[in-house]
């Protein structure tokens, strides 16, 4: 028998019902849309947040003022994931999904009418990072909302490429970002830097509404709903899930922060760090570090699930640990190959980058993680976890790497290590959960 019958009414044969492909649909373009939303503010961050609105900073200064305030958007996410899986686990995931459209679709369609320093001086960057934040806290519980829901209505035995798919579709959001821009950045650069910037952000808010229609279509999961029913029989004091996660195991928390490390590191690098290290430092034009990123960020779309299908039948902590291993030694000839200012050898480099390291850390974080927490918890679970790391990591990426890089006289040595290392971080977390844990099910971790 389907370990998901009694629950989420999977099929014996491991294929989806109606219900369950409809919520897998909400989920995912939901999250496409969103991440769009997203990455448009890591794509505009290389090409024009610094002479809009901080005219000031020049060279090596103004990527890094630049990557400043992208990583913002990732200081505040953990916050977000605490407060909107907080209302998922306690009064249903539907509601803290529509609440992450609706906080990033104001924010990245306010950002598309925002003045610039030229026309209004100190007040056009303090805006600008305060829409920033607000786009991190809707962010903060986005993916990690669509994780939980297509690990609740998916057979556990295919939780892997579910779960891969979603983590696809957030690529597939951040490629359509680039396309957006490669296509406004075809204008003179008077007039993509006087307003065709802006386009890209005003789209959203077509697509905002479409997304939000498309969430509130969206069911409570049959496990959601199985658990909170069982909770509320116990009749429990102080229902707090972020509370039970750390009552249940203080260290399953710490090691869910530490295994999203070497994948966090090496997402931004290549969707959003190595576009202005192609165009700035490299010297590829604007349409030729586009082409290479979006190239590679494509390929990460497709690799995701086909590395999520492999974790259902090899292990997902296996595929994760050994993708790892080769994120660290990939780390140096990654940079090699980006910096010899080859077009072609670049986007080979940075289309293995994306393909292997991040399309199979994709296709197995998601299944590691949410096989970690329970479904009373889950949410609050995976998003703290997950946001944590995204603060402490994620954000700062590019910003790091732009500062080791300058730190290095333009080389990039220093932070082909800092990714190698973070990668290191994956594997040794991993190797901690103990055996077993992390692949199928809820284990405990000793």
């Amino acid at each position: 028998m389907s370990d998901r019958v009694e629950i989420g009414g999977a099929r014996a044969d491991g294929k989806l019902t109606g219900g369950q492909r409809r919520a897998m649909f909400a989920a995912t373009l939901g999250t496409l849309i969103e991440w769009y939303d997203y990455a448009l503010y890591g794509v505009a961050a290389g090409l024009v947040i610094s002479p809009l609105f901080f005219p000031q900073a020049i060279g090596d200064t103004a990527a890094i003022v630049a990557f400043a305030t992208f990583a913002v958007g990732f200081l505040i996410r953990p916050l977000g994931g605490l407060v909107i899986a907080h209302i998922g686990d306690t009064i249903g995931r539907k509601p803290a999904l529509i609440l992450t459209i609706l906080l990033m679709g104001i924010a990245t369609t306010a950002i598309g009418v925002l003045p610039t320093a030229a026309q209004i001086g100190i007040w056009a960057p303090i805006l600008l990072v305060f829409l920033r934040a607000l786009q991190g806290f809707g962010a903060g519980a986005e993916l990690s909302g669509a994780l939980t829901v297509a690990a609740e209505y998916t057979p556990a035995s295919r939780r892997g490429f579910f779960t891969g798919v979603i983590n696809g579709v957030g690529a597939a959001g951040s490629a359509i970002a680039m396309i957006a821009f490669m296509l406004v950045s075809q204008m003179d650069n008077e007039a993509f830097l006087a307003w065709g910037w802006r386009i890209p952000f005003l789209f959203s808010a077509v697509l905002f509404v479409l997304a939000l229609y498309i969430r509130r279509t969206l069911e409570e999961s049959p496990e959601y709903l199985a658990a909170k029913e069982k909770s509320e029989l116990q009749a429990k004091e102080a229902h707090i899930p972020l509370a039970q996660v750390f009552r249940s195991s203080p260290r399953r928390m710490v090691l869910g922060i530490l295994l999203w490390t070497g994948h966090n590191a090496n997402a931004y690098i290549v969707l959003a760090f190595a576009l202005s290290y192609l165009t700035n430092t490299v010297g590829f034009t604007r349409t030729e570090g586009l082409t290479i990123t979006l190239g590679a960020t494509l390929l990460g779309c497709f690799a995701a699930p086909f590395w999520g299908a492999v974790a259902d039948r090899r292990g997902a902590k296996q595929v994760y640990g050994w993708t790892m291993v080769f994120g660290a030694l990939f780390a140096i000839p990654l940079f090699m190959m980006m910096s010899t200012g080859q077009f072609w050898i670049a986007m080979l480099g940075l289309c293995i980058a994306s393909g292997i390291v991040l399309g199979g850390t994709s296709g197995s974080a998601g299944a590691v993680t949410t096989n970690l927490f329970p479904p009373e918890f889950r949410f609050s679970g995976v998003a703290v976890s997950k946001e944590i790391s995204a603060a402490a990591i994620a954000g700062p990426t590019p910003f790091i790497a732009a500062a080791l890089v300058a730190a290095n006289g333009g080389q990039p040595w220093y932070t082909a290590t800092y990714v190698a290392a973070c990668c290191l971080v994956t594997v040794i977390s991993l190797l901690l959960m103990g055996r077993g844990v992390g692949n199928v099910g809820i284990e405990k971790i000793r």
